[in-house]
């Protein structure tokens, strides 16, 4: 049989370009009012959803909101990050689903730190400090209290 480099060539360029089409591309992801598809509340979002793991988009903010006794979810609130203590420069607004999960694979900008505030129907909650991560739920939940509001 004789060597052929050409056929060589292609055959190695065909398997290359197959591996590279296997690669997940960044999907825009946004939740919304009323949606119900997000899952597994409570967990760190960005253990999947991030540049070569298998969940669908690349979130740069997400986490769940719960309820004011911490217990069950609470749908359809809004997380607003602020580039200010006053909360006057809004950054991003980020609507809460259906099953109280909220993500953006919007490019949001954490380099000086944002300030959180997360609207229910009767209150407004605010973090006292800087976030520098939109990994919500790598921390509440974990080491500090669940995100809650009513």
């Amino acid at each position: 049989m004789n060597y052929n480099p050409l056929f060589t060539f292609v055959v190695i360029l065909a398997i290359f370009i197959t591996l590279q089409s296997c690669e997940k591309d960044n999907e825009t992801k946004i939740s919304s009012y009323n949606s119900s598809e997000s899952h597994k509340n409570g967990e760190n979002c960005m253990s999947c959803h991030t540049s070569g793991s298998s969940g669908e988009g690349w979130f740069i903010v997400a986490g769940t909101i719960y309820n004011e006794n911490l217990s069950s979810t609470y749908p359809n609130a809004t997380v607003k990050l602020f580039s200010d203590t006053l909360v006057v420069d809004l950054v991003a607004t980020i609507e809460v689903d259906n099953l109280g999960n909220f993500y953006t694979t919007q490019n949001i900008d954490f380099e000086n730190g944002l300030y959180v505030s997360v609207v229910g129907a009767n209150t407004n909650n605010k973090m006292l400090g800087k976030i520098t991560s939109g990994q919500c739920n790598s921390c509440h939940g974990v080491t500090t209290d669940r995100i809650w509001t009513k």
